[in-house]
């Protein structure tokens, strides 16, 4: 008797299980998408149904952007078998996935306008002088 009602007692409370993604960036405060859906600034969160890859964007002005995939990886009680268990029990399962990115100042954001223009220049008579014939190029 004792073990129907604890039967009845999984099967009308089931479980909940939860998944997230979080990004955090250093500095924070960058836009972020996923799959090309803006999730907000880092630090952000969204929940996701399926695991495996994900294309992620990073921008944030005075910083290089980061254009990369991530691997989102299932917990042991998300495998066929152990995730029948897991969604009855009356427990709630949550699973945030965690990447974290580091940001890179942009070149513009850390060396002086006039040497960019001067690099930028130098690097124009260079290429009209590999068009021309008179440089090899770079290699």
């Amino acid at each position: 008797m004792m073990r129907l009602l604890l039967i009845a007692m999984l099967l009308v409370m089931p479980g909940c299980l939860q998944r997230r993604i979080r990004v955090t960036s250093d500095p924070p405060g960058a836009i972020v998408w996923v799959n090309d859906t803006e999730i907000g600034r880092t630090p952000a969160e969204t929940s996701f149904t399926f695991y495996g890859d994900y294309d992620v964007r990073l921008e944030l002005d005075g910083y290089e952007p980061i254009h990369t995939m991530r691997r989102a990886r299932a917990p042991l009680y998300e495998y066929p078998g152990p995730d029948l268990v897991a969604a009855a029990l009356p427990f709630k399962f949550e699973n945030i996935v965690e990447w974290h990115f580091e940001l890179t100042p942009s070149a513009e954001s850390t060396v002086p306008p006039e040497q960019l223009e001067a690099d930028l220049v130098e690097r124009a008579r260079r290429l009209r002088r590999q068009a021309e014939g008179v440089e090899e190029p770079d290699r």
